[in-house]
């Protein structure tokens, strides 16, 4: 048995959404340099505002000033920051109620943590440069700190148009860890070889091996060594463009069922125009040069036609 394979990975995009009228009010004063809450029925001031009233789900359309001081009501220290946090250092998360406000938001505290304590006044550091985002209030600092950046602030004029719309980053990292059977056939693909595994019971042949047949429940522990030659079954055409893509369009992405495969894998047909890609045609894989080769189907750059006649229907209508 192979040594189970594991690899760092990370899912990343841009969430890219509209602000509304009141969420984008409030954007735009951090850009300019005003905290503004939202004044309810009953009189409270509620920061950042919400777009309807709790109380009476009246729209709020009362925007007052608040801060840029406060009053730190709850903390909690942060050791060690992760990706993506105000701080590469240590630092403290903390409940601040601005001057004029009636309920905290949640901020970062640059303080030294024998410092930090409830109810000591902070005030509003701004970040060099102000884009309309929450992000704008860099962080907070012991009052005295933080009134020394309002002469830099004032130098910064109000800039243009209400804040419509942010982009905010999205990133999730994590470990995965490969299976037994995944680890097999990945590292079959950097020896060159292409492994799947056959159900005892049904001789369904699965690749990548899925370590038990979903159709009987057994653990497929026969390994076969696959051919890289198959006919594809179904594809899709990419057109629409998108950040990272690697390829321009139109290209065709394809599921690819092997000779003596249950289960297609997907992969890319670029040697051919996209309009000639069709159901049933023969392909063959083309590997990357051996030097370039690590445990991960990349090791197969994409899959050609090999210039047979196309299968028979008959013979992959199962595995669409």
């Amino acid at each position: 048995m192979s040594r189970t394979l594991s690899q760092p990975v990370t899912v990343a995009f841009d969430y890219t959404r509209s602000t509304g009228p009141v969420i984008g009010r409030f954007l735009t004063g951090l850009r300019d340099g005003v905290v503004l809450g939202g004044r309810t029925a009953n009189g409270r001031t509620l920061v950042p505002p919400p777009e309807f009233d709790p109380e009476t789900h009246e729209a709020v359309t009362d925007f007052v000033p608040v801060g840029p001081g406060g009053v730190v009501t709850s903390w909690t220290w942060v050791p060690e920051p992760v990706a993506g946090q105000p701080f590469d250092r240590p630092f403290s998360w903390a409940l601040v109620t601005f001057d004029g406000a009636d309920c905290p938001m949640l901020l970062a505290l640059d303080a030294p943590r024998e410092e930090i304590r409830t109810g000591m006044r902070v005030a509003v550091r701004w970040a060099p440069e102000r884009v309309g985002a929450i992000t704008d209030i860099g962080c907070v600092t012991p009052e005295a700190l933080g009134f020394d950046t309002l002469a830099a602030l004032a130098a910064q004029p109000a800039r243009g148009a209400d804040v419509t719309g942010i982009v905010s980053p999205v990133s999730l990292d994590y470990l995965y860890a490969a299976s037994p059977e995944e680890s097999a056939f990945f590292a079959g693909l950097a020896e060159g070889r292409i492994i799947g595994q056959r159900c005892p019971v049904c001789h369904k042949v699965y690749v990548p091996p899925r370590g038990a047949c979903p159709v009987d429940g057994v653990p497929t522990t026969d390994e076969v060594q696959l051919p890289d030659t198959g006919t594809i079954t179904t594809f899709c055409i990419v057109n629409v463009p998108f950040p990272g893509q690697k390829i321009t369009p139109p290209y065709v992405s394809a599921y690819v069922l092997l000779d003596g495969a249950d289960i297609a894998i997907q992969h890319l047909i670029p040697e051919v125009p996209a309009d000639e890609v069709r159901m049933g045609m023969r392909v063959e894989a083309v590997w990357r040069p051996r030097e370039e080769w690590g445990t991960t189907i990349e090791n197969i750059a994409h899959f050609r036609p090999t210039g047979e006649p196309d299968a028979d229907y008959e013979n992959y209508r199962m595995h669409l």
